[in-house]
C-alpha cells in the first residue's frame, strides 16, 4: 500500500473510532440518566348510562389540579355507582379525576329556562374544548368569561353548549339546535380544526396515532409498557423516537392542511354550508353569531403551522359576513405544555380556558348594544 493509501486508512480507522467513541459516550449517558422513551397509561373515561355525571381520569398530577383521587375511599363510595366493573381498575391506572355534570340535552349547563328581564344571553357551542374536557367547571372559558363579562357592566348568563366528540354534522344538527333553546343573544361557535365535516374516504386517511389532542402515540391502556432490557441500545431508542415522532407529525399536520383543500373539498363545503345556516339563523331569532377559533394547543411559541387554514377559514368568515375573533393571539408568549391539560391530554386547561375568556369578553360586549 502506498503511503498516501496507508494515511487515508489511518484517517479513516481514527474517525470511526473517533465517531464511535461519541456514540459509546452518548449511550453511556443516557444509561446514567436512567433514559426510557416517554409512555404513559391512556387517560380514561368514568360516564353513567343516562350521560349525567362523568369523570375526566389522568395517570398522574403534574400540576396538582386535580382533587379527586379514585383511591380515596370518599371517592369510591361517590362514583363506583358510574361503572362497578371497570371502577377499579381505572383507579388503579388513572386515579386522578376531574368531576363533569350534564343538563338532559347533554351540555353541561343548567336547563334551558326563560331569561330574567335585563339579562343578556351568550351561549357558546363546540367541542371538547368548549366543553371543558379535564377543566372543573368553575374554571372553564363560559364560566370566566360570564364573570368578566358581569364585572364589566350589565346582567349576563353565559351557557356552556360544547359537546365533547362532536364535528359536523352533529355540531349543527344537535349541539347547535341545542343551543337555540336558550334562546340566546350571541352565539359563540368555538371552532378546532377537526370540526370539519369530512367525506368517509378523507376520514380513512387518520389513523389516530396523534391528532395533537390525545397523544395516542404514547398511551397504553392496560398494557405493560415496552422496556429496555440491559442490552438494548437507548440511543438507538432514542433516535427511533424521535424519528417516528416527526414522521406522525408531519402526516398529521398534512391530513389537517387536507381537511380544508382539494382532498376534502365537498366536507369542506358542507361545513361552509353549516357555518352559513347557524349564521342566518340566530340572526333571524334576533341574535349575533361569531366564529371564535381555537388553536391546536401546538407550537404556540412559533409562527402558526396552520396558517393558511386559518387564512382560509377568515375569507370564508368574512365573505359570508360572519364575525371571527382568532384566540391564538390570545396565548402569545405563553409555553405551549404549560397550557394543556395533561402531557396525554393536550386539550386547553385552566389557564387556556381563562385566556380565552379574556380574550373573547370585549369581542361579546360590541356584538352587542348597551341595553
Amino acid at each position: 500500500m502506498s503511503p498516501r493509501g496507508r494515511e487515508v486508512l489511518l484517517r479513516l480507522v481514527l474517525s470511526t473510532v473517533a465517531v464511535g467513541a461519541v456514540l459509546l459516550g452518548v449511550e453511556l449517558a443516557l444509561r446514567a440518566a436512567g433514559y426510557v422513551p416517554r409512555w404513559y397509561h391512556a387517560s380514561a373515561r368514568l360516564v353513567d348510562a343516562r350521560w349525567r355525571m362523568l369523570l375526566d381520569c389522568y395517570p398522574s398530577n403534574p400540576r396538582g389540579y386535580f382533587d379527586i383521587d379514585l383511591r380515596a375511599p370518599e371517592s369510591r363510595e361517590r362514583y363506583f355507582h358510574l361503572a362497578p366493573h371497570r371502577y377499579d381498575s381505572v383507579a388503579a391506572r388513572t386515579p386522578w379525576a376531574v368531576h363533569v355534570e350534564y343538563n338532559s340535552l347533554r351540555f353541561r349547563d343548567v336547563e334551558p329556562m326563560p331569561r330574567r328581564a335585563g339579562v343578556r344571553r351568550v351561549v357558546i357551542v363546540g367541542d371538547s374544548f368548549s366543553e371543558g374536557q379535564g377543566v372543573k367547571e368553575a374554571d372553564t372559558c363560559a364560566r370566566v368569561l360570564e364573570r368578566l363579562l358581569n364585572d364589566g357592566g350589565g346582567q349576563w348568563e353565559v351557557r356552556n353548549c360544547g359537546r365533547r366528540g362532536a364535528d359536523f354534522p352533529e355540531l349543527y344538527d344537535e349541539a347547535f339546535d341545542g343551543a337555540l333553546k336558550y334562546s340566546p343573544d350571541v352565539v359563540v361557535y368555538g371552532m378546532v380544526l377537526n370540526d370539519a365535516d369530512r367525506s368517509p374516504e378523507f376520514q380513512a386517511r387518520q389513523s389516530y396515532v396523534n391528532d395533537w389532542i390525545l397523544d395516542r402515540g404514547r398511551l397504553h391502556d392496560g398494557r405493560p409498557f415496552p422496556e429496555l432490557r440491559l442490552f438494548d441500545s437507548r440511543l438507538k431508542s432514542l433516535v427511533a423516537d424521535r424519528v417516528e415522532t416527526w414522521r406522525t407529525a408531519r402526516a398529521t399536520a398534512r391530513w389537517y392542511h387536507d381537511m380544508y383543500g382539494e382532498a376534502n373539498r365537498a366536507g369542506w363545503e358542507r361545513t361552509q354550508g353549516y357555518l352559513r345556516d347557524m349564521n342566518r339563523r340566530t340572526l333571524a331569532m334576533g341574535g349575533r353569531f361569531i366564529v371564535a377559533s381555537w388553536p391546536l394547543m401546538i407550537d404556540l411559541e412559533g409562527d402558526d403551522p396552520f396558517a393558511d387554514v386559518s387564512e382560509k377559514v377568515a375569507r370564508f368568515c368574512l365573505a359570508a359576513g360572519i364575525p371571527r375573533h382568532d384566540l391564538r393571539e390570545a396565548f402569545h408568549g405563553q409555553r405551549t405544555e404549560s397550557l394543556w391539560v395533561h402531557p396525554v391530554d393536550i386539550h386547553p386547561n385552566e389557564t387556556a380556558h381563562r385566556l380565552a375568556a379574556e380574550s373573547l369578553a370585549p369581542v361579546v360586549r360590541a356584538l352587542l348594544p348597551n341595553p
